[in-house]
């Protein structure tokens, strides 16, 4: 009876251990985490000074930008190392890190709480910063290295109907060239700060005409570029009749001299932006 007594006094004790230890530091431990980990009852960053090692740790900025969701518990662990708290032994759906990230220089420091709640196949699924503006951090800072510029020119014997300048006179051709830039830009968003729309035509014909004819095909190709998503504040058209050519024939047969001059004849789009990189200094 005595030995069945100590026995059970001593699987009391080890019980009692264990849920101490499960317990441990159950005031700095979120409530409730959700079974998919994707938040918790309350979200509770224990005190900063419990942290081990002391003061945190030096992590390489690279690495955290690394962690996502979906990753395993040793997978986290090889990119910044064992959870700096102790936030229990069994069932353990949260890690704490008190990481200290340098940006812009080694001497530039900045103290960041980090928490990740893992699902119940303990795999991350959501993450935490204390201070919020230490997520900021993990995005590479973008600098603007530089002006770009790009001309795109459409000869408008394949962009217009012959001597037309209306939308409906776009040719088919015409309209999937179009639909081409037109999607790089809206593509190319922010990073895009003017697009101008020149038109040009030959030397033929009256200096009247071809000022009016340029400066339609130049308008209706701004305003096809429009409807297909780039933004109004960001275009302007300008019809420049018979300036700027492109080639100088002296054809005495009319007909060679009209194919001759086709180079003339075209409506240029000049894309110009901003290039930015992405840079981690």
């Amino acid at each position: 009876m005595r030995i069945a007594t100590m026995k059970w006094i001593g699987s009391a004790v080890v019980g009692i251990a264990i849920v101490g230890l499960a317990g441990c530091g159950t005031s700095t431990v979120s409530r409730n985490v959700a079974t998919d980990g994707s938040t918790a009852q309350s979200i509770v960053f224990p005190d900063a000074k419990d942290a081990r090692p002391q003061g945190g740790t030096f992590p390489n900025l690279e690495n955290v930008r690394l962690i996502g969701a979906g990753m395993s518990k040793a997978q986290i662990q090889r990119l910044i190392g064992a959870p700096q708290f102790h936030e229990g032994v069994f069932g353990v759906r949260e890690w704490d890190y008190l990481l200290n990230l340098r940006q812009d220089g080694a001497n530039n420091v900045t103290v960041c709480q980090y928490k990740i709640f893992f699902d119940d196949k303990k795999q991350a699924r959501s993450f935490y910063w204390q201070p919020e503006s230490c997520a900021a951090l993990l995005k590479p800072r973008v600098v603007d290295v530089g002006k770009t510029e790009q001309v795109y020119t459409f000869f408008t014997d394949a962009l217009f109907a012959f001597d037309k300048s209306a939308l409906t006179d776009i040719t088919p051709q015409g309209q999937a060239d179009l639909d081409a830039l037109a999607r790089k830009i809206v593509a190319a968003g922010d990073g895009i700060t003017s697009v101008q729309v020149m038109g040009y035509a030959d030397r033929l014909g009256g200096d009247e005409h071809n000022a009016a004819l340029s400066e339609n095909r130049a308008y209706t190709v701004m305003r096809y570029l429009v409807k297909q998503g780039v933004a109004q504040e960001q275009i302007i058209a300008e019809g420049r009749g018979k300036a700027d050519p492109k080639v100088d024939c002296n054809d005495s047969d009319r007909t060679a001299l009209i194919v001759c001059l086709a180079p003339n004849r075209r409506v240029e789009v000049r894309v110009e932006g901003r290039r930015f990189q992405a840079s981690n200094h």
